[in-house]
């Protein structure tokens, strides 16, 4: 039974606080993990990289983070966790980054609607209502706006819609007050609990020397 909780949860072999060396190699590999899955997912927005900003680039850093406690032998339980949570991360991003991009050089315009859709759960979307709109120009834009799309909403109204300068991220509709800050934050959750785990299962891998191997004190 000990042997098989290891294996399942990790050894843990220490007495009190986990050592400080552990810790912080399990504090940066989840650092590590998540900059980069949410980096590359931004500089793939940003620069038009579809790939990058369609989160492939995240599921790699998801698929080299899950090598790390597989190498410490942590316990599986929890390096399936690990794994569980970076790939959420990495799919998340794609919407935070777009977001990020627009709110940084995204133009604000006006345009109107042409026709609502949606409000029923067996419509497209779910019980959004997404409207069809046309630019400033008379072109219809290519996606569908649910943001500001309102069950009030009708054919004719004005919607405020935000559009990249670079034409690199699709359009939708404007939130007020929303920043490049405020359009990250919605991968916070994702990114501390992929931190917190990635740190138990790195820290619960702890081993005691082998019987007759000499170990130097950690300082």
């Amino acid at each position: 039974m000990t042997r098989l909780r290891s294996m399942v949860w990790g050894p843990a072999e220490f007495v009190g606080p986990p050592p400080l060396r552990i810790t912080v190699k399990g504090v940066l590999a989840g650092v590590s993990a998540l900059t980069a899955t949410i980096d590359s997912t931004v500089a793939g927005a940003w620069y038009g990289n579809a790939s990058l900003a369609a989160g492939e680039g995240g599921l790699g850093c998801a698929a080299l983070l899950v090598v790390y406690p597989c190498r410490v032998r942590a316990g599986r339980v929890l390096v399936g966790v690990v794994g569980v949570l970076a790939v959420c991360l990495a799919l998340q991003a794609p919407r935070a980054a777009a977001g990020f991009v627009l709110a940084e050089r995204g133009r604000v315009e006006t345009g109107v609607v042409t026709a609502v859709e949606g409000g029923s759960a067996d419509a497209e979307g779910g019980d959004r209502y997404l409207c069809s709109v046309t630019g400033r120009d008379g072109i219809r834009i290519g996606v569908r706006i649910w943001r500001g799309c309102e069950q009030t909403t009708r054919p004719g109204d004005a919607i405020t819609v935000v559009n990249d300068a670079k034409g690199l991220v699709p359009p939708r509709g404007a939130e007020g007050g929303t920043s490049a800050a405020h359009a990250l934050i919605g991968l916070a959750g994702w990114s501390a609990g992929l931190l917190f785990a990635c740190v138990v299962a790195v820290v619960r891998s702890c081993r005691l020397p082998a019987p007759g191997t000499v170990s130097t004190p950690s300082r």
